[in-house]
């Protein structure tokens, strides 16, 4: 569905973005991981048609995504997603689904069926009265007016009470149920987590690192083991909590002590000095570093990459100031609204 090789964007001297080099399959989520100024909605942009790269290629479906044709097998939802606050749900979704020429019919049908999914009442209520978290399902909706086959959502996420998030989490992997091709960009790493098929990690316009959760976490991650045992030996702590290291509730029967190994071996070690006190190990917990934490790892030792001599290239394509961010009308392929739904 995407192929990104050599994909770069620079301004003047700053690498937004160095040398990507991804794919994503069809009926994927796939996910830009990274803090502020990483390089994520800059990507994005540029998968979208929206900014042009510097350098390298993206194509979406064996097409530039510069390609205007792109744009009508597209969604794409900001972070930031001004809507027409004198519309309502119902007409402000009618006036894209116009945009893409798509039947009266067949629009009224599918905005109906997708604000049910996304449980949003009050439909011919004025947008610029609604909550934040409505307002972001109507941009949902909005993205799905056409039926594209990819989605490019930019924080979808971002400033929601924790179940809004669930529940447009949930949406989102539905979407990829139904073969739409998911690429989305989050701060949070527990959404990438939870619904996200591959991710790439980016600092400072790179990717440090790609794969799924599991693949990153064997690669980069430590694993630790918090061993109990009834009696005291060297090296171990008295454990007077009441809560394990994953947080399950246990029994506590008289004193416990920890001790913290990295290895299966070193458990077995700790095993037979607790044999050799008269006591034994009563309990053996398992803690993977969390994907947070080796993404800091990961970070604190990628060093700029002007630093590393990435800055601009004089033999790079020319950069293209791609202006100020511009919302998802942009994309629609008839040239969109006007300019105060823009960012």
């Amino acid at each position: 569905m995407i192929r990104v090789e050599g994909l770069r964007k620079t301004y003047g001297d700053f690498p937004a973005v160095v040398g990507s080099d991804f794919t994503v399959d069809g009926g994927e989520i796939f996910g830009i991981v990274g803090p502020n100024g990483a390089g994520k909605t800059t990507t994005l942009k540029m998968l979208a048609g929206l900014v042009d790269p510097s350098a390298g290629v993206a194509e979406v479906a064996g097409t530039d995504a510069g390609d205007p044709a792109m744009r009508r097998n597209l969604g794409f939802l900001p972070e930031e997603s001004p809507l027409y606050e004198d519309m309502t749900p119902r007409s402000y979704l009618q006036f894209f689904a116009d945009l893409y020429d798509v039947p009266r019919a067949e629009a009224t049908e599918r905005t109906e069926r997708t604000l049910d999914r996304l449980e949003l009442e009050h439909r011919e209520r004025r947008l610029g009265d609604m909550s934040k978290g409505m307002k972001r399902k109507v941009a949902i909706a909005r993205s799905l007016v056409n039926d594209p086959d990819l989605l490019i959502y930019d924080e979808p996420a971002s400033g929601l009470d924790p179940l809004t998030t669930n529940y447009v989490l949930e949406f989102t992997r539905e979407l990829a149920d139904r073969g739409k091709t998911v690429v989305f960009s989050a701060h949070n790493l527990y959404h990438v987590e939870s619904i996200c098929d591959r991710i790439v990690i980016m600092n400072r316009g790179e990717i440090i690192a790609r794969g799924t959760v599991p693949e990153i976490r064997d690669m980069h991650g430590e694993t630790t083991y918090h061993v109990f045992t009834d009696v005291p030996i060297e090296g171990a702590e008295r454990d007077e909590r009441a809560q394990s290291v994953d947080g399950d509730e246990f029994a506590q029967h008289g004193d416990r002590y920890r001790s913290v190994v990295p290895t299966m071996e070193a458990v077995e070690d700790v095993r037979e000095r607790a044999a050799s006190a008269g006591g034994d190990v009563v309990d053996i917990r398992t803690r993977e570093q969390s994907l947070e934490d080796i993404f800091l790892d990961l970070a604190s030792e990628t060093p700029p990459a002007a630093a590393r001599g990435e800055g601009r290239d004089t033999d790079q394509t020319e950069d293209v100031d791609d202006g100020p961010a511009v919302d998802a009308e942009a994309v629609a392929p008839t040239g969109g609204a006007d300019g105060s739904d823009r960012q």
